[in-house]
C-alpha cells in the first residue's frame, strides 16, 4: 500500500509547506498551519458533468464592451435587497456567515420559500428533509416548486442540479460539503477551497445564483480558508446576540454594490421579521427622569436611526478602575473618557464606567462620539438630559465638536419622531433650508458649549 503524503496548508492565505511551521512566511500570521492530505486530482473542472470547456477567451478591449446592467432577482425582502445592492444577481455566489442559532438558515429558507415564481433547490448537509419541513411549517411559508436535497457529496449534488435546472440553489453549509477528488474530510481547508471554486463555476457557466451559508471560528471570521471569500462575489456578516431580539445583516464585500449597507430583522417564533423603522423600536419611551442615557442620531449604509447610548458611572472598587463597552468600542470609548478629563474638566480617572447601546446593536458611526460623553457625563453629574434631544458631532482630541456627513438625513429622522431641538456641529449644514425644519438646530464647537446646552 503506497504511503500517505501530506502537506501543511496556511488556513488564511492558502500557502503550503511540506512541514509545519509556527508562522506564515506568506501572510505573517501564527498557528494557522494544519495538516492535509496530497489530492489525487485537485481540479475542479471533471465536478461538473454536461459542462464543458468552452472557446479560448480573447481580450477585448474596453470600449467595445457593453456596460449593460445586471439582472437582478427581488428577493420579496426589502431589508435583504437593500443589502445585496438591489437584489440578487444571476450567477452570482453570495456567503452568509454567522455564529450557531443566530438565524442563517431561517433567513435563507424563509426567503427562497417566499420566492413563488422560482424553481428552488435547498442542499442541507446538515438537516434531513424532515427537519427542513418542520422549520417550514413553522413558518408559515410554502413554495410548491422549493426542492429538498440532504446531501454532502458534492458530485451528488452537481447531478441533481443538472437535473432539476434550478433557478437558486443553496449550500447549508459550505463546510459539510466535500468531493470526491479531495482525500481529506469534510470542512478541511482543501476541501473547502475547492468545493468552493467548483460551486463558482457551476454559477458562472449555468447562471443560477448559489447562496453558501458558512460556519465562524471562535475569532468570528468565516471558518475555512481565506481564499473562500475571495472566490465568492458577495459576503454577508449575519450578527446579533441571542439574548436580545434583533438581529443584523452587514454587508462585508458585495462586487454588485455598496458594503456598507445594513439590514436588520426582528426574531420571532414564526421566523424573521423586517424591521422597516429602527428607530421607533430602538428608544425606550420610559427614560424620562433618569441620568446616563443621551439619544444619538446614527447612519449605517444609507439608512438613518436613531439609538438609545447608555452609560453607568459609579466610584471604583478596586484600585483600578473598570471600563466596559456593548456595542462600543473600548478604545474609542477610553479616548472620550481621556478628552473628558483633559478638556472638560471632570475627574473620571477614580471612576467605573460601563456603557451600552440598547438593543445589542454594534455600531461604529464617530457622529455617535457627542451621544457617549453627554451620556457618560449625565451618570457622572446624575443629571438627566431632556427626552425631546437629540446629538450628533464627533468629538475631536482637542474637545471640538468636528462635522459630520449627511447630517440633512439625521435631522429629518429626529424630527420625524418628535424631537425638538438637535445639537450639531458648527458649520456642519452648508447649503441647507433651515427654515423649512421644525425641529430647532443647535450648533456647538466644542464640547463645553454643547454641556451648557444639555445641563444648564
Amino acid at each position: 500500500m503506497a504511503k500517505v503524503k501530506t502537506v501543511y496548508v496556511c488556513s488564511q492565505c492558502g500557502a503550503d509547506s511540506p512541514k509545519w511551521v509556527g508562522k506564515c512566511p506568506n501572510c505573517g500570521e501564527w498557528n494557522t498551519y494544519v495538516e492535509e492530505v496530497i489530492a489525487k486530482d485537485s481540479s475542479a473542472k471533471h465536478l461538473i458533468p454536461g459542462i464543458t470547456d468552452k472557446e479560448k477567451i480573447r481580450p477585448v478591449l474596453l470600449r467595445d464592451i457593453s456596460a449593460v446592467e445586471e439582472s437582478r432577482i427581488d428577493m420579496v425582502d426589502g431589508e435583504l435587497n437593500r443589502v445585496l445592492g438591489g437584489g440578487l444577481v444571476k450567477g452570482s455566489l453570495v456567503l452568509i456567515g454567522g455564529e450557531p442559532g443566530i438565524g442563517k438558515s431561517t433567513l435563507v429558507l424563509q426567503t427562497v420559500l417566499s420566492l413563488k415564481e422560482l424553481k428552488i433547490l435547498y442542499v442541507s448537509g446538515e438537516e434531513s428533509e424532515r427537519q427542513l419541513k418542520l422549520r417550514a411549517d413553522r413558518l408559515k411559508h410554502e413554495n410548491s416548486e422549493c426542492y429538498i436535497l440532504s446531501e454532502t457529496n458534492l458530485e451528488h449534488i452537481f447531478v441533481q442540479a443538472q437535473n432539476i435546472q434550478p433557478d437558486l440553489m443553496i449550500i447549508d453549509s459550505i463546510q459539510t460539503i466535500y468531493t470526491e477528488s479531495i482525500e481529506s474530510s469534510p470542512g478541511s481547508v482543501s476541501q473547502v477551497r475547492e468545493c468552493s471554486a467548483a460551486i463558482l463555476k457551476y454559477a458562472k457557466e449555468s447562471d443560477t445564483p448559489v447562496f453558501l451559508i458558512g460556519h465562524i471560528n471562535k475569532e468570528g471570521s468565516i471558518a475555512g480558508p481565506k481564499v473562500l471569500e475571495h472566490i465568492v462575489d458577495t459576503v454577508l456578516q449575519f450578527e446579533g446576540d441571542q439574548h436580545y431580539m434583533y438581529r443584523i445583516l452587514r454587508s462585508v464585500k458585495n462586487r454588485f454594490g455598496s458594503t456598507s449597507e445594513l439590514g436588520i430583522y426582528e426574531m420571532r417564533q414564526d421566523g424573521l421579521r423586517e424591521v422597516s423603522n429602527p428607530s421607533e423600536l430602538l428608544l425606550t419611551q420610559n427614560h424620562e427622569g433618569l441620568s446616563g442615557v443621551a439619544i444619538a442620531a446614527a447612519i449605517e449604509g444609507i439608512r438613518p436611526f436613531l439609538i438609545e447610548t447608555q452609560s453607568l458611572v459609579s466610584s471604583a472598587v478596586f484600585p483600578t478602575p473598570q471600563r466596559s463597552a456593548t456595542g462600543f468600542d473600548l478604545r474609542r470609548m477610553n479616548m472620550l473618557l481621556a478628552v473628558l478629563e483633559k478638556r472638560a474638566g471632570f475627574k473620571l480617572i477614580q471612576k467605573d464606567v460601563f456603557f451600552n447601546i440598547a438593543g445589542g446593536l454594534k455600531v461604529n458611526d464617530p457622529a455617535i462620539d457627542l451621544a457617549v460623553i453627554s451620556a457618560i457625563l449625565s451618570s457622572s453629574l446624575d443629571i438627566s438630559i431632556e427626552r425631546n434631544i437629540c446629538l450628533a458631532g464627533e468629538v475631536g482630541l482637542s474637545g471640538e465638536i468636528r462635522p459630520v456627513n449627511r447630517i440633512e438625513q439625521r435631522i429629518q429622522e429626529a424630527e420625524k419622531l418628535g424631537f425638538t431641538r438637535i445639537l450639531i456641529p458648527y458649520n456642519n449644514l452648508k447649503g441647507f433650508d433651515m427654515s423649512k425644519c421644525k425641529i430647532r438646530i443647535v450648533q456647538v464647537r466644542k464640547v463645553e458649549e454643547a454641556f451648557k446646552q444639555l445641563f444648564s
